[in-house]
């Protein structure tokens, strides 16, 4: 499996999880008023689902760049 699926696969799996830890933290307020820790569990995974989105939107910009600089080598290899 390549780096991006990998990325991209984290990236579902910490959906669910981010899922999970907002509908825990609402079920919690509507009981009573709830511990820190519930109100804040679910930043961490909001945190990497940031920083996964973040990389996988650079993605495509980041092939064109590459794929630019091979154009600029190419033409000046070939003159």
């Amino acid at each position: 499996m390549s780096w991006n699926k990998w990325i991209r696969q984290i990236h579902r799996w910490l959906s669910i999880v981010f899922t999970a830890t907002v509908i825990a933290n609402f079920v919690a307020m509507g009981i009573g008023q709830p511990p820190p820790w519930v109100v804040y569990a679910p930043l961490l995974p909001l945190a990497l689902l940031l920083l996964s989105g973040l990389y996988m939107f650079a993605l495509p910009y980041a092939g064109s760049w590459r794929g630019g600089r091979k154009e600029e080598k190419r033409t000046s290899a070939s003159a």
